[in-house]
């Protein structure tokens, strides 16, 4: 594990569209709004926060994550249906990932019920709109707190 205080949060497709992209089932809230409850619950770890609409660029951040930071949270959006690109880079981390979605894929289409993700995720949090990024942070500091107490010292 990276000797590392940084928490990556990303964030595929459409994402950068909240608050105006079926505010019904996602909520008025922006990205931005959910990017400063991320660095709140964070509680003075830095978080490193992105979105992005191209599978590349999503890869190529999960890369990037697995020397540079201590946890990943992830909101995969659509590509966490879709993309075995995505999985592999995943599989490639040492560190926590936690699995994290506004709505809850179980209680929508049936093509939503898998997730890639899911199986290297050590958790998922979802369906609690924007707290669910709240939870999800507290999660993978928490996770990071207890590898790094399992190994005798705190990051």
């Amino acid at each position: 594990m990276p000797e590392t205080s940084v928490l990556y949060v990303l964030n595929g497709p459409n994402l950068n569209l909240l608050g105006v992209r079926e505010p019904d089932l996602y909520g008025h809230e922006t990205l931005a709004d959910v990017q400063a409850r991320c660095e709140r619950a964070a509680d003075g770890t830095t978080v490193v926060f992105r979105q992005t609409n191209h599978e590349g660029e999503l890869i190529d951040w999960v890369q990037e994550a697995r020397t540079e930071a201590c946890a990943l949270v992830l909101n995969p959006a659509g590509y966490g249906h879709t993309s075995v690109a995505l999985l592999d880079a995943l599989k490639t981390l040492t560190i926590p990932i936690v699995e994290c979605h506004l709505s809850n894929p179980a209680a929508r289409e049936r093509f939503r019920h898998r997730s890639y993700v899911s199986s290297v995720a050590a958790g998922v949090v979802s369906g609690f709109g924007p707290i669910s990024y709240e939870l999800a942070v507290r999660a993978a500091l928490a996770l990071v707190q207890e590898r790094a107490g399992a190994r005798g010292r705190s990051v």
